[in-house]
């Protein structure tokens, strides 16, 4: 269909034989916009000019306060009970512990615990005590002397007794070439296998 030269929809420029098409924007698109604008000013007024509500920043920072006053809150109750601490012998937990030492754990401590950086959590030479409770504890303080780190805040505190639990499950056992006890002049303390 062709129109005609003086149709008052076409305009008078013309790009490679088109005319364009006067047309008027449908009024929903119109009034779409027009919201849109009006909200953005107020959304400008409101939390940038008379900072009446918080950015997504400060509200992010506010629900990290939040989770990490839970998870602190966590392992207070956890570290409470630490004295009735025992080792758990359910191969789940075992299993998910395992996993666990072998991503944080095995790079200073060697998949099998035979002592890279860290020290050899086979033997019998145990500097910060040999019971469960105590391995429970290292893992949550840390050994910051030693170079360990303190795994409070970022492990939940199953995942701990499961990581302390399989740790628990290596005493004893003999991998190949260990790295020999930290203090050789220290008696070697018998572990307490409560």
């Amino acid at each position: 269909m062709n129109k005609e030269p003086n149709d008052p929809l076409l305009m008078d420029h013309e790009a490679d034989g088109i005319r364009e098409l006067d047309n008027n924007l449908p009024r929903w698109w119109v009034w779409l916009f027009v919201l849109c604008t009006v909200f953005a000013v107020g959304y400008i007024v409101y939390y940038h000019v008379l900072r009446l509500g918080s950015l997504q920043a400060a509200e992010y920072q506010a629900e990290a306060a939040q989770g990490d006053a839970l998870k602190n809150a966590a392992l207070a109750r956890f570290e409470s009970d630490l004295a009735t601490l025992k080792p758990v012998s359910d191969s789940l937990v075992l299993e998910q512990g395992k996993q666990f030492f072998a991503n944080l754990c095995a790079p200073c401590h060697r998949a099998d615990g035979g002592g890279l950086v860290g020290p050899n959590l086979c033997d019998l030479d145990w500097s910060h005590g040999s019971n469960y409770v105590d391995t429970v504890k290292v893992i949550i303080n840390g050994v910051a002397e030693k170079g360990m780190l303190s795994w409070r805040g970022v492990l939940k505190p199953a995942e701990i007794q499961a990581v302390a639990s399989y740790i628990y499950t290596l005493r004893g056992s003999n991998p190949p070439d260990p790295k020999p006890p930290e203090d050789p002049s220290k008696p070697v303390v018998p572990m307490d296998f409560e």
